[in-house]
C-alpha cells in the first residue's frame, strides 16, 4: 500500500512514499476470484489481437513489395509503417487491458515482473499460456483469411536474416527486450505514480513507442521477437524448419533481457540491493 505524506505546506509540498508489499509466491486465494480467470481472458485477447493485425501487416508488406507482381520496390507500408503496427497495436491493447491484467501482452514482460515480485506464480504461468495460446489463434485467423499469402510470404515468423550470426541475433533480442522491459518497469513504478498523477494514464504510451522503436532497429536482424509468445504463435501457424530452428532465440533472449532489465530497476534504481544490505545490518 502507498502512504502519502505532505511535508510542510504549499503547492510544492514532497511526498513519504511507501512501497507496496511484494507479491507473494503462491496465493491460493486469487485461484478463487473471478477478476483472475478475467485477467487470463483479456490476456489472451490481447495478444490474439495483436498478432493478427501485425502478422496482417507483415504478410499485406511483402505482398505489396512482391517483384513478381509489383516493380516498386519501395510500395506498401515499409519496415516503419510494420514497426508503428507493432507499436500502435501495444499502445491501444496496454491502454485498454492495463486495468484488468495489467496489459502485458508478452511473456517476457510476465516474466520480468514475477521476478519483481508484482505477480504471483501462477498468475505468471497463467498468462504465458494465455499469451501463447492467443498468438497461436491470432496467426491461425492470418492464415484463415490469407490462406494463399500466408506461407508464401512467411507467415510472419521470426527468423535470423542471412548474413548474422547467432550470436548477433541473440543479442539483439537481449538488448531489445531489456530496452522494453525497463520502459515498462519506469512507466509503471508505483513510486512515480504516487507522485505524477498524470503518469499511469500515459503509461501505454512510452511502452508502445519503445516497441516502435525496437522493430526500427532489429526488423533487419531477426525480424524482431521480443515477445516469445509472437514469435512462437507465428512459428506454430507457420511449421518451417528454418522458424522452428531459430525458436530457441526467441526464448531464451528475451527472458534474459527481461531479468536484466528486471534486476536493473529493482535493485540498482530502486536501491532494492541497498536496502537490503541495511535491513540485514539492522537486524544484526
Amino acid at each position: 500500500m502507498a502512504k502519502d505524506i505532505n511535508v510542510g505546506g504549499g503547492e510544492y509540498a514532497t511526498k513519504d512514499y511507501q512501497d507496496p508489499p511484494p507479491a507473494p509466491l503462491v496465493d491460493a486465494e486469487e485461484l478463487t476470484q473471478w477478476s483472475f480467470y478475467r485477467a487470463i481472458i483479456a490476456e489472451f485477447i490481447a495478444t490474439l489481437l495483436f498478432l493478427y493485425i501485425t502478422v496482417l501487416t507483415v504478410i499485406g508488406y511483402k505482398s505489396q513489395t512482391d517483384p513478381a507482381k509489383n516493380s516498386d520496390e519501395c510500395g506498401g507500408v515499409g519496415i516503419l509503417g510494420i514497426a508503428w503496427a507493432f507499436g500502435g497495436m501495444i499502445f491501444v491493447l496496454v491502454y485498454c487491458t492495463a486495468g484488468i491484467s495489467g496489459g502485458h501482452i508478452n511473456p517476457a514482460v510476465t516474466f520480468g515482473l514475477f521476478l519483481a515480485r508484482k505477480v504471483t506464480l501462477a498468475r505468471a504461468v497463467m498468462y504465458m499460456v494465455a499469451q501463447s495460446l492467443g498468438a497461436i489463434c491470432g496467426c491461425a485467423l492470418v492464415k484463415a483469411f490469407q490462406k494463399n499469402y500466408y506461407v508464401k510470404y512467411g507467415g510472419g515468423a521470426n527468423e535470423l536474416s542471412a548474413g548474422y550470426s547467432t550470436g548477433t541475433g541473440l543479442a539483439a533480442e537481449i538488448i531489445g527486450t531489456f530496452v522494453l522491459v525497463y520502459t515498462v518497469f519506469s512507466a509503471t513504478d508505483p513510486k512515480r505514480n504516487a507522485r505524477d498523477s498524470h503518469v499511469p494514464v500515459l503509461a501505454p504510451l512510452p511502452i508502445g513507442f519503445a516497441v516502435f522503436m525496437v522493430h526500427l532497429a532489429t526488423i533487419p536482424i531477426t525480424g524482431t521477437g521480443i515477445n516469445p509468445a509472437r514469435s512462437f504463435g507465428a512459428t506454430v501457424i507457420y511449421g518451417k524448419d528454418k522458424a522452428w530452428d531459430d525458436q530457441w532465440i526467441f526464448w531464451v533472449g528475451p527472458f534474459i533481457g527481461a531479468t536484466i532489465a528486471a534486476f536493473y530497476h529493482q535493485y540498482i534504481l530502486r536501491a532494492g540491493a541497498v536496502k537490503a544490505l541495511g535491513s540485514f545490518r539492522s537486524s544484526a
